[in-house]
């Protein structure tokens, strides 16, 4: 599909409705655009929400997990994290 797009004076441009459709791309959403020398790529942005947990949540968690010591280091070596 091609499609003849104008861009704003601020730089904008709008994205034909059927385009965005297709690319399940919706308002608000977030695309990803990559400057590929002579052309532009515009594609959408897998957009994944982090939470930062403390200390002490993680360690309820832990005690909530109810491991042995030796289930706990079995784990983490299997992870590759050192505590």
């Amino acid at each position: 599909m091609k499609e003849t797009l104008i861009v704003s004076r601020r730089g904008q441009i709008t994205l034909p409705a059927a385009i965005r459709k297709r690319a399940g791309i919706s308002e608000g959403g977030t695309v990803i655009i990559e400057d590929r020398g002579n052309e532009l790529v515009l594609r959408p942005a897998a957009v994944f929400e982090i939470e930062m947990y403390t200390d002490r949540q993680i360690e309820d968690w832990d005690k909530a997990d109810r491991l042995t010591p030796t289930e706990k280091a079995s784990l983490l070596k299997k992870a590759k994290l050192k505590r």
